[in-house]
């Protein structure tokens, strides 16, 4: 077993799904996933009792955020139903977090099953420390705290957790990712479990993928999940039936599905297809994001683009046809480095998402968005850019030169379109990367830890 008296800290990245929007929701397409350098950061250490004292109990806090700290308790349920956890009240309120929940029930059942030289009684109590990288947010109502020894990457909010703007970037499907992965390094041995290693990848993802899938609702692909594991990939969605029939956390029988589930050793179960091979972006180009400041409800949006598919299956076949190829060429324009195919690439794309969005009545590409688009993609080494995934006013996507006055303008750019039309439109810090879940330093979080 680890030290578990040494604070461990992961990091996972946010995503943007460059193309496959939709379409990644069927196994019959594939979708290009980038990671990004914004980061959901979770670090684990034990909560030190009096000698012969033991709790039975998590402390989960976000320190960026007011009334954000979570206490759970746990025990494992009969009939091998893993570890049941339990919110406790903190003063008059419960603000719940089904994501943390879901995920310390999943990780907590897996740890304690997974090693069977390792006993229940040695799931010690501890606090797990959540921190995101400003662009998660927007920063209209943020403050940067007063201690200079604090980094400046972690803003505070005047605001709680579930009341802040959220720029669209994956933050849940990287704080299960992060937290997942923080939970099986405090607790196990490297020899049972070990993120820098494939097969410990591996069961990361299945952990995360059916945690995060069951916080959700057993809805969505996946992908965000995936590329917070992997970093940048091409992705083909599991079949949804492989997370149907699992138990819920503390009924009968949950654990033992779980880990057959979790250890997939031969891939008999998990059809999902992770490709890194001829996923990068070409030299001197970079990915930026743009923050609009609005969010979209995305299942209600992508529940109303499926239902047009489903009444007119052989336009929207022919349509979703034509964009994988589109999408596809896309991936290999930048794999392949040809800078000067790529305004063109993108541009056939956003012409199928805007037909996709007229026919569906969903507002994947809006007006308004198409607009800034046209504007951004004038901007001096500005090729293109896209609204990304399931589409709406979340931050857009632009691929551009990796330099410094390219930067400058575009935030001219957005600076002054925002300032025409009374919104808030800022060019986020956040770049495109390649890798996915990783180990931290602890310095990195200096004056957060307690």
């Amino acid at each position: 077993m680890p030290n578990s008296s040494t604070p461990t800290a992961i990091s996972a990245p946010g995503k943007v799904l460059l193309a496959g929007g939709y379409l990644v929701l069927d196994r019959n397409y594939t979708a290009l996933v980038f990671g990004l350098s914004a980061r959901i950061n979770v670090i684990a250490q034990k909560i030190e009792t009096s000698e012969g004292v033991q709790l039975s109990e998590i402390v989960v806090i976000s320190p960026q955020f007011l009334e954000s700290q979570w206490r759970y308790g746990y025990h494992l349920a009969a009939a091998e139903g893993g570890f049941k956890v339990t919110q406790l009240h903190v003063g008059q309120t419960i603000n719940q977090n089904p994501f943390v929940e879901t995920a310390l029930s999943y990780a907590l059942t897996y740890i304690s099953y997974s090693a069977h030289h390792l006993p229940t009684h040695t799931i010690t109590a501890s606090q797990l420390t959540i921190l995101a990288d400003n662009d998660y947010y927007s920063q209209s109502d943020s403050s940067q705290p007063g201690d200079k020894k604090i980094p400046n990457r972690f803003a505070k909010f005047p605001t709680n957790l579930k009341d802040a703007h959220k720029t669209g970037l994956g933050s849940s499907a990287a704080l299960v990712t992060a937290l997942t992965a923080a939970l099986l390094s405090h607790y196990l041995p490297p020899t049972v479990f070990d993120i820098n290693t494939l097969h410990g990848k591996r069961t990361l993802h299945n952990l995360a993928q059916a945690a995060h899938c069951a916080a959700q609702g057993k809805i969505g692909s996946g992908f965000d999940v995936a590329a917070a594991v992997y970093g940048s990939c091409r992705y083909r969605r599991f079949s949804p039936s492989i997370l149907v029939s699992l138990p819920e956390p503390g009924a009968p029988g949950f654990a033992p599905a779980l880990l057959k589930l979790v250890d997939d050793k031969e891939g008999k179960i998990w059809d999902v297809e992770i490709e890194k091979e001829g996923v990068r972006l070409p030299p001197g180009v970079t990915l930026r994001m743009c923050d609009v400041d609005c969010g979209t409800q995305t299942v209600g949006m992508v529940k109303q683009a499926l239902a047009w598919r489903a009444a007119q299956p052989e336009k929207a076949g022919k349509l979703w046809d034509s964009l994988q190829e589109r999408n596809v060429a896309l991936g290999n324009v930048l794999a392949e480095g040809n800078t000067e195919q790529i305004v063109s690439a993108v541009s056939a794309i956003r012409e199928l998402i805007r037909a996709m969005g007229t026919e569906s009545g969903t507002p994947i590409e809006p007006e308004a968005q198409t607009a800034l688009l046209d504007a951004l993609a004038e901007v001096e080494g500005v090729y293109n850019g896209v609204v990304p995934g399931a589409g709406g006013f979340d931050a857009v996507a632009l691929l551009v030169k990796d330099d410094e006055g390219t930067e400058g303008r575009v935030k001219e750019c957005v600076r002054n379109w925002g300032e025409e039309r009374g919104g808030r439109v800022r060019l986020l810090g956040v770049k495109g990367e390649m890798e996915g879940v990783r180990r931290e330093e602890l310095g990195s979080y200096e004056g957060w830890l307690a």
